[in-house]
């Protein structure tokens, strides 16, 4: 289904709904017992995280020049940055046209459209890129045929990473202290752009990065993924490699079991990135006694109750709920193993250049003390 571009007229007053998100106190067992770690609830501002990179896009984009006012914005997405996009339409008066894929769940449709999206889905991934990159091929083809079309690009776009100094001044001005921040990464917005405002509050800040299994973000070989929001099939040039200490790759089984715990023990949930970060920062908790431990949740649950709370969407897709990892496999390089549940890594590369670096213990928590040393065989970290 098509529907024609509409032309909004701009409603700045949504501008005032930005942000301005409360930070919870998690401390459900995923799945063993931990002493507590902060979480940015995303979900409950309007537009979710990515409403945040959204309007400073297209603002970005207004002040260069490059989006004329009135004009259509074309972008690609899995549905998180659609939602903000549609925020960000409606506050600056812009049509939005996003470009989805049949992966895309019915409800994420049905709302999108509600918001006055012009959605367009692709029917099949590409030989190489998988469903990123059918997505991009339509783009391209929707950018010629609308005249003064602006791409954002949000996985290679600076104003992505821009528009989360507000979420970084937020939890600066909410915490009293932080040791170590979880992010997931998809773009590499959220990361980038908050580690950076936070490092200046605290120096010795340790930064560990989510991807998904089957991403290609951080090294791994690109494989069809089930979750959405986190993880790549492309190398988005908006990932800090040299911010993080370490990144850990998570399943979909360990991500749909924590935000069903997080559900059930916590009240607050959400989706793939949700549960992905959780069971991290849970970990992180546990084996940094004393460490003040934060995450951002990105958005909330109601997307996904067709698929991460589904019994018969988990059954459908071979997800394994009754059993859960209580900690991860470690790998010493990216390439040492492919990942296929929840693997840490203490080497960061970038896929693009070849640079890697060790965990850097000047971060490590001053409560918990360095990591210990590197090992030259597998393990199973703490």
């Amino acid at each position: 289904m098509t529907t024609a571009v509409l032309h909004p007229t701009a409603n700045r007053e949504l501008l005032g709904l930005l942000g301005r998100t409360p930070l919870a106190r998690i401390t459900a067992d995923l799945p063993c017992p931990h002493p507590g770690f902060w979480a940015k609830l995303e979900g409950l501002g309007a537009g979710g995280m990515k409403a945040r990179a959204a309007v400073s896009m297209l603002r970005g984009a207004a002040q260069r020049g490059e989006l004329r006012p009135g004009a259509p914005v074309v972008e690609s997405t899995s549905g998180t940055l659609g939602i903000g996009l549609a925020f960000a339409g409606q506050a600056l008066g812009h049509p939005v046209v996003l470009v989805g894929d049949t992966e895309l769940e019915p409800s994420m449709r049905q709302l999108l459209r509600t918001y006055g999206v012009r959605l367009e889905l692709v029917d099949r991934p590409a030989a190489e890129g998988g469903w990123q990159a059918a997505r991009l091929a339509r783009l391209r083809q929707l950018l010629a045929e609308l005249p003064g079309a602006y791409w954002p690009d949000q996985y290679n776009n600076p104003d992505n990473i821009a528009g989360y100094a507000s979420l970084a001044a937020e939890m600066a001005a909410q915490l009293d202290h932080l040791d170590v921040l979880v992010c997931s990464v998809g773009t590499g917005g959220h990361s980038a752009g908050v580690v950076g405002p936070l490092r200046r509050h605290w120096p010795r800040l340790r930064l560990i990065g989510v991807d998904a299994t089957g991403s290609t973000i951080f090294g791994q070989p690109a494989r069809p993924r089930l979750m959405r929001g986190l993880g790549s099939s492309i190398h988005p040039r908006n990932v800090a490699y040299q911010a993080f200490d370490e990144v850990h790759w998570v399943g979909p089984a360990e991500s749909a079991g924590a935000c069903r715990r997080l559900a059930r023990s916590n009240f607050v949930s959400g989706g793939w990135s949700t549960g992905a970060v959780a069971l991290v920062a849970a970990w992180a908790a546990r084996v940094h006694p004393g460490a003040v431990v934060a995450t951002v949740f990105p958005d909330g649950p109601q997307r996904y109750l067709g698929s991460v709370f589904d019994d018969d969407f988990a059954a459908a897709h071979g997800l394994d709920l009754t059993t859960a990892a209580t900690r991860p496999v470690e790998i010493p390089h990216p390439q040492a193993a492919e990942a296929t549940g929840w693997v840490r890594c203490r080497t960061v590369t970038d896929p693009l250049t070849g640079r890697h670096q060790e965990s850097r213990d000047r971060h490590a928590p001053a409560a918990a003390g360095p990591y210990p040393a590197r090992q030259d065989h597998f393990e199973e970290a703490p």
